[in-house]
């Protein structure tokens, strides 16, 4: 599997002005383009490259993704992004992205994702080409050993109990004024 990267790690930019917002920092709307990008290149690693999209009349929609926020950029920053195969079945491939500070290594921001494979002209879902999907499980396969990181899955939430924070409809009685 010397042609799989673990994890695939080709994605690379800076932050540029019109991606900092009023408080001078990398704005939230851009971390998702920026793993937009990212999957672009990711997708050709796959197989489904522009070849694949024309012959086979496919192409792939995002069905879900959740991004976490762990540090901030600010203009000028590099940016790396890697990415992992998590699971995959005939259809759809889960996945995420880890965006770090190019110089760094800090790890800024995750984007968990599944896409599904569609046909175009009927923009309904359908199997990966035999060929595309054996591609897909040998890199799932050689992705399996890395460890998964552990925003993987995660639900977000406030959590009750914590000091400040009450489930919604149960008011302390010093509440009620």
């Amino acid at each position: 599997m010397s042609d799989v990267q673990t994890p695939f790690d080709i994605y690379r930019a800076r932050v540029v002005p019109d991606w900092i917002d009023f408080n001078g920092h990398f704005n939230a709307g851009y971390y998702a383009v920026v793993f937009d990008l990212a999957v672009y290149p990711w997708f050709e690693f796959l197989g489904l490259t522009q070849e694949h999209r024309e012959r086979h009349d496919a192409t792939t929609y995002g069905l879900e993704a959740h991004i976490t926020y762990e540090r901030e950029l600010v203009l000028d920053d590099p940016i790396r992004v890697t990415t992992q195969l998590l699971n995959h079945d005939e259809k759809r491939t889960h996945a995420i992205h880890l965006m770090y500070h190019g110089d760094t290594d800090a790890l800024v921001a995750t984007n968990e994702f599944i896409s599904i494979h569609m046909t175009r002209s009927t923009r309904r879902s359908s199997p990966m080409t035999p060929a595309l999907l054996e591609r897909v499980a040998r890199v799932g396969a050689a992705h399996a050993r890395l460890a998964r990181p552990p925003q993987v899955g995660r639900v977000i939430s406030i959590r009750a109990g914590r000091p400040g924070l009450q489930p919604p409809g149960l008011a302390r009685s010093s509440d009620s004024g």
